[in-house]
């Protein structure tokens, strides 16, 4: 009997150590669990960590990038200032003119008929070379002023061409042949400095004159003036170098109480 109670005490006992090491698994699988989990907790929270510097440094990237561009623009807004208010200027100097548009409409045709009679008074009282064809130019602006095809800044635009071309007159040296004026079937050599000297000689070079405006005729030349047009027109023809000429001027030129004799 007594070895039958130390039997039940040893089962017992194994028992005991049995449920003991499985509550002690049970626990450790518990903590291994709680483990992995705080891993995993923290693995999440430092994702969201990551993340969040992440945004924080993009955001100041982005700042950085608003700032940069602020200053450009503050920069470009100062350099575009002046020009705006000469812009503001002008804006304001067309609006006047706007506002007076109206009074100029009526005053240019006036002022476009005027212009091609003062054109015509002076072809009539300059030189008179090419006279036939300037005078034909007049005459065609006369015309052209009572076309109704044309725009009133078309008429300005052409009688100001025209302008222009008797101005360039007074700058340039030409030379050309043509029929003598004052004598008819006559052919001869022309050679005009601005409106200074006009000049002509024979083709055979025996006979030339000056045009002199005060007595409105030719005025002989002699033999040395005579070499000279022949230098002038090789010059305005482009077959010598420019050089001062010994000529009589087509006009009185007043200096030291004497007429001039050079032309040039």
């Amino acid at each position: 009997m007594k070895q039958g109670r130390l039997r039940r005490s040893r089962r017992l006992s194994v028992v005991m150590l049995l449920m003991g090491a499985c509550t002690l698994a049970l626990a450790q699988s518990d903590v291994r669990e709680e483990s992995i989990e705080a891993q995993r907790e923290q693995a999440g929270l430092q994702e969201k960590i990551d993340a969040a510097d992440e945004a924080t440094r993009e955001a100041l990237r982005e700042l950085r990038a608003a700032e940069r561009e602020a200053d450009r623009l503050k920069a470009y807004n100062a350099e575009l200032a002046p020009l705006v208010e000469r812009q503001a200027k002008t804006i304001a100097q067309r609006e006047q003119a706007l506002s007076t548009l109206s009074e100029t409409r009526e005053t240019l045709p006036v002022l476009l008929r005027d212009m091609v009679e003062r054109l015509r008074q002076w072809v009539q009282a300059d030189l008179p070379f090419l006279q036939e064809e300037r005078l034909a130019r007049v005459e065609d602006l006369e015309n052209m002023l009572v076309n109704a095809e044309l725009s009133a800044s078309d008429k300005l635009d052409r009688l100001l061409a025209a302008w222009r071309t008797e101005l360039d007159y007074g700058r340039e040296m030409d030379a050309w042949r043509g029929q003598l004026v004052g004598a008819e079937n006559r052919e001869v050599d022309y050679l005009r400095l601005g409106r200074v000297g006009w000049y002509y000689v024979t083709p055979d070079g025996s006979e030339g004159g000056v045009w002199k405006s005060r007595r409105n005729q030719w005025q002989p030349l002699n033999d040395d003036q005579l070499a000279e047009v022949h230098k002038g027109l090789r010059i305005a023809r482009e077959q010598r170098a420019p050089e001062l000429l010994a000529l009589p001027t087509s006009i009185d030129v007043t200096g030291a109480g004497s007429q001039g004799k050079e032309a040039s």
